[in-house]
C-alpha cells in the first residue's frame, strides 16, 4: 500500500466523485481511478461503488477510518521532520564536563538563547565517558568533553578539537609543595591525592601518567565536582591534579595555590562531539558554530615536554 493510493481513496470518499478527487489531488481522473483500483487489488475487496456518485462499499466503510488515521499519522510525522529541518525543535540537549559548564559555556548559552528563544536548552554536567555514552544513546545532541578516541571512533561521530590545556597541581596555600614553581614528579608522587571518580577522563589521564613514572597513585578520595575538590584541598593535606580550565580562577582564593608540574606535562584535549545526522538540524549547526566562535579560549600550552594520553588525542 502506497500513500498516493490512500490519498486517492480518501479524496474520492470525501468528495463522492472521481473527477472532483482528481482536482483536489491535482492529478488526472485516470490516475485517481488507477490508484483506487490498485489499492482494492491489494486489499482484495472493492472499496467504492462506481455509480454517478461514488459511494463506499461495506469494505470501504470499514477501511475509511483506518485510512484517515494512517494518512493523519503520515502528515504529522512529515510535518515534524519538516519543522526539524527548519529549526523548529522544542529543545536542545547538551552534556559537558564540569569546567566547560562553569567557565566556557555561559556566553554560548546566552547567545544561543537570544537567537533561538523558542528552543529550550537543557545542559547537563557529566564526566567525559558518561557524556559520550548518553550522546550515543540519543539522550543529548552534543557533548563537550575530554577526547577519548576509543569512544568516538565511529563513522557517524563528528569530533571537533577545541583546545588543549595543561594539567596542574592544586594544593592549599601552606602546602609543602608550594616551594616549587614546577613540582617534580619525584615529589608529587609522595603526597595523597583527591581524584575524579571512575569513569571520568581526568582520573584515567592521571593514572596513566603515574604508571609512566613507575609510581602508584595514592588516591584517598574520589569526587566529582570542582567545588568539592577545592573544599577538600583547602584542608591542607591532599592535593589534586586538575586541568587548567577547572582552576583558572583559583588566584581569587587565598587559601589555595596552583603549581605546574615539571616535565613531562600532562595535556588534555577538549572536543565537541555530535553526529552527522544532527548537524543537518539548524539549531545544532548554530550551537556548534557559537562554540567555535565564543568558547575556544586563547591558551598557550607550557613549553616543556608534553605527554598526551593515547586516549586523549584525536
Amino acid at each position: 500500500m502506497r500513500l498516493e493510493q490512500l490519498q486517492a481513496f480518501l479524496a474520492v470518499a470525501e468528495t463522492g466523485s472521481f473527477q472532483q478527487a482528481a482536482r483536489q489531488c491535482d492529478v488526472t481522473q485516470s490516475t485517481i481511478s488507477r490508484q483506487v483500483q490498485s489499492l482494492e487489488a491489494e486489499l482484495g475487496l472493492p472499496l467504492l461503488h462506481r455509480t454517478a456518485q461514488a459511494k463506499l462499499t461495506v469494505a470501504g466503510d470499514r477501511f475509511l477510518p483506518h485510512a484517515r488515521k494512517i494518512w493523519h499519522e503520515w502528515r504529522t510525522a512529515s510535518q515534524e521532520l519538516t519543522d526539524l529541518l527548519e529549526g523548529k525543535q522544542p529543545e536542545l540537549c547538551i552534556a559537558a564536563i564540569h569546567s566547560v559548564c562553569a567557565f566556557h559555556l555561559p556566553p554560548v548559552l546566552q547567545q544561543f538563547c537570544q537567537q533561538y528563544p523558542e528552543v529550550q536548552l537543557r545542559v547537563t554536567s557529566l564526566g567525559s565517558d558518561r557524556a559520550l555514552k548518553v550522546l550515543k544513546d540519543g539522550l543529548v545532541d552534543l557533548a563537550i568533553v575530554m577526547n577519548n578516541r576509543f569512544l568516538t571512533a565511529s563513522p557517524e561521530m563528528v569530533v571537533d578539537p577545541l583546545y588543549d590545556e595543561p594539567v596542574k597541581v592544586l594544593m592549599s596555600a601552606n602546602h609543602p609543595l608550594t616551594e616549587y614553581s614546577e613540582v617534580p614528579w619525584s615529589e608529587l608522587v609522595r603526597f595523597p591525592q583527591v581524584v575524579f571518580k571512575d569513569g571520568y577522563g581526568m582520573q584515567r589521564l592521571v593514572q596513566e601518567q603515574f604508571q609512566r613514572q613507575g609510581a602508584v597513585l595514592n588516591a584517598v578520595l574520589e569526587l566529582n565536582t570542582l567545588d568539592a575538590f577545592r573544599g577538600i584541598v583547602r584542608q591542607g593535606e591532599l592535593i589534586a591534579l586538575l586541568p587548567q580550565g577547572a582552576i583558572q580562577d583559583v588566584h581569587n582564593d587565598p587559601m589555595l595555590a596552583v603549581r605546574s608540574t615539571a616535565a613531562p606535562t600532562i595535556i588534555r584535549q577538549v572536543v565537541l562531539v555530535t553526529t552527522q545526522d544532527r548537524l543537518q538540524i539548524p539549531p545544532i549547526q548554530r550551537f556548534r558554530q557559537l562554540v567555535h566562535e565564543l568558547m575556544i579560549p586563547a591558551r598557550t600550552v607550557a613549553k616543556n615536554t608534553v605527554v598526551r594520553s593515547p586516549r586523549a588525542v584525536v
